[in-house]
């Protein structure tokens, strides 16, 4: 009886000490579990010290672009940063097509730029007219308000095109509110027209002046248009301060 007893002792014994040994081997687990990934939380920040950047984030970097697309001489590194960054939070957007209008250079020289995204390449470049009371060679001031015959700033989704008293034109509307939201209202487009031909320029000193339209030269107006129809980005820049402070896109941070 009690060889029995002794059995029964033994056997329940060596059940407890198995059940140690599991408990034992999941603590040794979770333990190994935490080791294994803060190291690894550890090597990724080494290996990544900008913290959570994807390598896609990283390659379509504003900086990366510009290097890829051979831009330096061609056009500013921050009217094209600010016009990447602006691009990039227009959600509406349903074309990859930037287009850029740096009212940082004179009439006389190319300052229209549109950049087919996806490609990373330049599509057009072209000379580009303001509006007649935003400046002379350059622009300088700028409105939102009716009649001002002034070039707004801002960004703009393109929308469709319509055969007009300036021939084929683009509808643009302003997406920032105080800034540029009265461009249909004002019937601002982009248009081709004799006064914004090259041939004005090396004339008189400087283009000629719309209303306040982005007007391109006649023999460029068709292609420039169709290819950046429908939905597309579109960003007139100039160094104000003032326009940065207001801007809902872009905001204070960013720099001139």
């Amino acid at each position: 009886m009690r060889s029995g007893y002794r059995e029964i002792d033994f056997l329940c014994y060596t059940i407890n000490q198995k059940k140690i040994s599991m408990f034992v081997l999941r603590i040794s687990l979770v333990v190994l579990l935490l080791f294994f990934h803060s190291f690894d939380t550890l090597v990724g920040e080494a290996a990544c010290p900008l913290g959570k950047v994807s390598p896609d984030a990283l390659a379509d970097s504003p900086e990366v672009l510009y290097q890829e697309m051979a831009l330096e001489g061609k056009v500013s590194y921050v009217p094209f940063s600010q016009a990447v960054q602006g691009y990039r939070k227009i959600q509406q957007r349903r074309r990859d097509i930037l287009t850029l209008i740096d009212f940082s250079k004179p009439s006389t020289e190319p300052r229209l730029y549109v950049f087919d995204m996806k490609q990373r390449k330049i599509l057009y470049t072209s000379v580009v007219a303001h509006g007649r009371n935003s400046g002379g060679n350059y622009a300088t001031s700028f409105s939102n308000e009716n009649g001002s015959y002034k070039s707004s700033l801002g960004f703009y989704l393109t929308e469709s095109t319509y055969q007009g008293k300036n021939g084929y034109s683009l509808i643009l509307n302003g997406l920032e509110k105080g800034v540029n939201d009265r461009a249909r209202e004002r019937a601002i487009v982009v248009h081709g027209a004799a006064y914004a031909n090259p041939s004005v320029a090396r004339n008189g000193g400087r283009l000629g002046r719309s209303l306040g339209c982005p007007a391109v030269p006649e023999k460029l107006s068709r292609p420039i248009i169709d290819a950046i129809k429908g939905g597309s980005v579109l960003y007139i820049y100039a160094p104000v301060p003032e326009y940065l402070a207001q801007s809902a896109i872009l905001g204070s941070s960013a720099s001139l």
